[in-house]
């Protein structure tokens, strides 16, 4: 599957605990990405899920849901800082789905693709080439 992504984008690789945050240097034609961090689930015991648990999840489960919920905030923050212009967010499939409905307006408006795949622990020649 390909991308547009442009020059420029924040590009987000996640999974239900760990996220590596990208900037694409190259353009839309040839994805060129440089790692600037890389974030994990912050403060569990401190920070529960958004909305209600239901009763039955595994503490993985709840760690899985807490970082969606941080990833998303992160999202948000930057998008009303001004911080990016583009977004591309790549995760698994169940993240994926935990973080859009968490998205700020502002940040679904900078959102211009994602894909459902879990990239994470690929090389970074790898997610390149899955993205281009």
């Amino acid at each position: 599957m390909s991308l547009q992504i442009p020059q420029g984008a924040l590009v987000v690789v996640a999974d239900g605990g760990e996220a590596r945050w990208f900037t694409n240097t190259g353009n839309e034609a040839k994805v060129v990405l440089r790692q600037h961090a890389r974030t994990d689930v912050q403060n569990v015991d401190d920070d529960g899920p958004a909305g209600k648990a239901p009763q039955d999840l595994t503490g993985a489960d709840l760690d899985e849901m807490t970082f969606a919920k941080q990833l998303s905030h992160a999202l948000n923050d930057g998008a009303l800082k001004q911080e990016y212009t583009h977004l591309v967010l790549v995760a698994d499939p169940t993240t994926l789905g935990r973080v859009r409905p968490l998205l700020h307006k502002e940040t679904q408006q900078r959102l211009v693709g994602d894909l459902a795949k879990d990239l994470t622990n690929l090389p970074l020649a790898d997610i390149q080439r899955a993205l281009s």
